[in-house]
């Protein structure tokens, strides 16, 4: 679940993170009385769950009270489209309203987990203010990593050791340290996936603020936060996939024609490996879960037909708990109330197949059905 800049500024300010005086507005006028209490002037930045706002038009300076008004006045209620958000873009519902400052450095420094040191890794740049990603391309040697031993977390030395790469100053490497520290606890007591401060700024008067911050949190752990829980904003996500969370789906939309519905999030990737080796691209990722009941079946599909990309469903179901019969009853349910039958290739093993095998077959359903990955492919081709 991702925060807006506002709340992870919030989240992560209780933790002692520093961050600049702001004001979250819903119309122009409250974004005149912000500018009035920041002294007159004050930096406007839409809230949405995207990258690339400054570029997009969504972050401008105000130099007065009237100016942020228009601003915001023009920002609410809009779309906007930016590199991460697609050509369909994202709603605008509200804008942060913040004090300007004199930068002297911008740096980046994020916390995420590396799946291959199987830990977390604060990472951190003296590139700040650019894609993290466009500086390991072009200038990987900018690039700091210092993985966290999950065991005695974020210690003192890595931050002087951080604090060093990064030729900060030597008042600035306490506080350096004593950031990360907070932003590590942030990460691990609220179950983050990532924190990212970009840019960490060193003022002329030598602080250091996080300008900017994204934060996303574990949905699998939000029971855990139920406070945090509430901060979703799903005006900010595809509707599908909103649709697909509340009914327990896990869904991600995709750009391909090919609709998946798996059982099993490893099967769901092969499964979309074999869309794409047989030269098409999945509309989806579905994971209906080992123990997935026939209207869940029914609901998925119905879900996956209402994408209108979806011109083909591969349907790949391993039996076990799911058996293979009731994943057969909720595809012929689902697609006897659908308003559109696109081409079915379904290949099914395990528990009840033979049972699952006759109820398609007995459907009046035209339904390919193969029995091996390399007949799906071919399937999907013809």
């Amino acid at each position: 679940m991702k925060l807006h800049e506002y709340q992870a500024k919030q989240l992560l300010a209780a933790y002692g993170v520093p961050v600049p005086e702001n004001y979250v507005a819903s119309s122009g006028t409250e974004a005149a009385e912000a500018v009035e209490r920041l002294g007159g002037t004050g930096v406007v930045k839409a809230q949405v769950h995207a990258g690339g706002r400054g570029k997009a038009g969504g972050v401008k300076v105000a130099a007065s009270p009237a100016e942020a008004a228009q601003i915001a006045d023009s920002l609410i209620g809009s779309t906007l489209v930016t590199f991460q958000t697609g050509p369909q873009g994202v709603p605008v519902h509200q804008v942060l309203v913040e004090q300007t400052m004199n930068i002297e450095r911008e740096l980046y420094l994020s916390i995420t987990t590396d799946g291959g040191r199987r830990r977390p890794v604060v990472i951190a740049s003296a590139a700040g203010g650019m894609e993290i990603e466009e500086v390991a391309q072009t200038e990987p040697e900018k690039v700091l990593t210092e993985p966290i031993d999950p065991a005695i977390g974020f210690q003192p030395f890595q931050g002087r050791r951080l604090a060093a790469g990064l030729g900060l100053p030597p008042a600035q490497i306490r506080p350096f340290s004593a950031l990360v520290d907070a932003c590590y606890r942030a990460y691990v007591e609220k179950d983050s996936g990532m924190i990212e401060i970009n840019p960490l700024v060193l003022t002329n008067d030598g602080h250091l603020l996080a300008l900017d911050a994204k934060m996303d949190l574990d949905d699998d752990a939000l029971f855990h936060h139920k406070e945090e829980a509430g901060l979703r904003d799903a005006t900010q996500d595809d509707p599908l996939e909103v649709e697909a969370s509340e009914a327990g789906i896990a869904y991600v939309k995709l750009d391909g024609n090919v609709g998946c519905l798996v059982n099993g999030a490893g099967l769901a990737m092969a499964t979309m490996d074999i869309v794409k080796f047989a030269g098409a691209e999945p509309a989806n990722f579905l994971d209906v879960g080992g123990g997935a009941a026939e209207d869940k079946i029914s609901h998925a599909i119905l879900l996956m037909l209402s994408d209108p990309n979806v011109e083909k469903v591969l349907v790949n179901i391993f039996g076990g708990i799911l058996r293979c019969d009731i994943a057969a009853r909720g595809i012929v349910d689902a697609y006897g109330r659908a308003d559109r039958q696109p081409t079915l290739v379904v290949r099914m093993l395990g528990t009840n197949v033979d049972e699952g095998k006759q109820i398609l077959a007995e459907s009046g359903l035209t339904a390919t059905m193969v029995d091996t990955l390399e007949e799906a492919a071919a399937a999907i081709k013809g």
